[in-house]
């Protein structure tokens, strides 16, 4: 039977700003590095499915960290799971790694056997198949689901900048693409991923959501999958834009940042944000900008108004990360968004995996340093 939403959209609030991270890793075989389609056998080993789960694709594990008061606690735990997952994958005569796309992988995805996916499956089309991605979200606590709303339209036109910083998919199918973030082009396929709308409140959110499930767009709230959306069951913001990490202190980074940031724009005035971000942009804008940081990464331009004006996006998320300062001391997470900071001054994702083709010429020796560079934060 397929899911159907609740008749109603109550926002369970978060009295702190809680935080909870997904990573999803691809299964590889351990001998070719091609992806394996190994979630089935891996999670009879987990029967359970606590901080280990299956996502759409098989050749996806998702690991979660349980809700936390800090990113460091939250990253702690997933740590601990990642080293468990690969000692699992070894016996089962696989490994795995952190990054948006597989560099060489030309199969067609074989889709996860649950009732919720199998229904997706039906409605996307051969799309099901070749939506291959990996990703890192982050849920952040909301006192309530208008505190979700304003966070959630301020950090749409910040959406560039998570994107540039979190960039790690630069190959497809055996190509070089071109672009640092290549995921995002491949989920632009669907009707529900992408840039979100903006809304003033919660009742205003509600008011679509009943119209989207009358109109047969979506039967759930999780069939909405834009870069940002609200999760009313955990009382979340969850911050769905990034690609999967190749490491743990880039997952560190990239959800420290993150969830300052989403706490900076709920509680922050007006002003302070306007210092830095747009109230409004034109969609052409926004897309653009979305698009551009995507293909360039983080030296690409931001357009910062109507009329064209842009600025590098590299000090935009150094203006974002000076913002957040304050907040993020309160609430425990200097440490992570000094890592944010640091992820400017050194290799990104995709130059990291440009660098090793371009020394080897070889697709499997970039997926190798992937699952080399995983395997390094085993404890």
């Amino acid at each position: 039977m397929a899911e159907s939403g609740p008749s109603s959209m109550e926002f369970k609030r978060c009295a702190n700003p809680t935080v909870g991270i997904e990573w999803e890793l691809q299964l590889l075989d351990a001998e070719t590095l091609d992806l394996r389609p190994g979630i089935m056998p891996l999670m009879e080993l987990y029967p359970g499915g606590d901080f280990v789960k299956p996502e759409f694709v098989q050749s996806c594990v998702e690991l979660t960290s349980p809700v936390s008061d800090t990113t460091d606690d939250a990253v702690r735990h997933i740590g601990q799971t990642s080293s468990k997952v690969l000692r699992r994958c070894e016996e089962l005569d696989m490994t795995a790694c952190g990054a948006g796309t597989h560099p060489f992988c030309r199969r067609l995805a074989l889709i996860t056997p649950t009732p919720r996916y199998s229904r997706l499956e039906e409605s996307h089309g051969i799309l099901a198949h070749t939506q291959i991605t990996f990703s890192t979200h982050v849920h952040v606590g909301m006192p309530s689901g208008d505190d979700a709303m304003r966070a959630m339209s301020r950090l749409i036109p910040a959406l560039p900048a998570l994107i540039a910083l979190s960039a790690n998919s630069p190959f497809w199918r055996g190509h070089e693409t071109g672009h640092a973030a290549y995921r995002h082009r491949i989920l632009a396929a669907a009707a529900t991923y992408g840039i979100p709308t903006s809304f003033g409140c919660w009742a205003d959110f509600e008011g679509f959501y009943h119209a989207a499930i009358s109109a047969g767009m979506i039967e759930h709230f999780k069939d909405i999958h834009w870069d940002i959306r609200p999760h009313p069951d955990f009382g979340t913001l969850e911050i769905r834009v990034m690609d999967a990490a190749s490491g743990l202190q880039d997952v560190h980074a990239l959800a420290a940042f993150a969830r300052v940031l989403a706490v900076c724009m709920a509680r922050t005035t007006d002003g302070e944000v306007r210092r830095i971000l747009p109230a409004t942009l034109p969609v052409w804008v926004e897309r653009e900008n979305h698009y551009r940081a995507g293909r360039i990464g983080i030296d690409a331009d931001y357009i910062y108004n109507e009329e064209g004006r842009r600025r590098p996006i590299r000090g935009l998320i150094e203006d974002l990360i000076a913002l957040c300062g304050p907040i993020a001391e309160e609430i425990g997470e200097s440490e992570g968004l000094q890592l944010a900071r640091a992820m400017l001054d050194g290799r990104m994702g995709y130059s990291a995996q440009l660098d090793v083709f371009s020394a080897t010429d070889s697709m499997h020796a970039v997926t190798a340093d992937l699952a080399r560079r995983l395997q390094q934060r085993r404890g």
